[in-house]
């Protein structure tokens, strides 16, 4: 929980590089921690890293659906179909993929 708390801070705070850090060491301690999974697939695509972003969320998609997270995983298959259809259209916009209001206040 305090590394996904780092990661959310750093995140605010556009330090994008650490903030994945926090979020890739909040998976390592606990692999089913969905939020952290859908709060690394967010950072990673605000950081530009794509198709990372969606790697990530469709592994997220897969614990959450294992764990019963439901609305995480919904949340997590939305971002993924954002990164997709951005992909296809062979665009980096990140606002386009991202949306505009996501940051998760966890």
């Amino acid at each position: 929980m305090l590394r996904l708390s780092l990661g959310n801070e750093y995140l605010k705070a556009a330090q994008l590089d650490v903030a994945i850090g926090h979020y890739q060491a909040a998976i390592k301690l606990d692999p089913g921690y969905s939020v952290a999974w859908k709060m690394l697939g967010k950072a990673l695509t605000e950081a530009g890293r794509l198709q990372e972003g969606l790697e990530t969320y469709r592994q997220g998609i897969g614990v959450a659906e294992q764990k019963g997270d439901k609305q995480v995983a919904k949340e997590m298959a939305v971002f993924a179909k954002r990164i997709e259809t951005q992909l296809a259209a062979g665009g980096l916009s990140n606002e386009s993929a991202l949306g505009t209001s996501e940051h998760e206040p966890n």
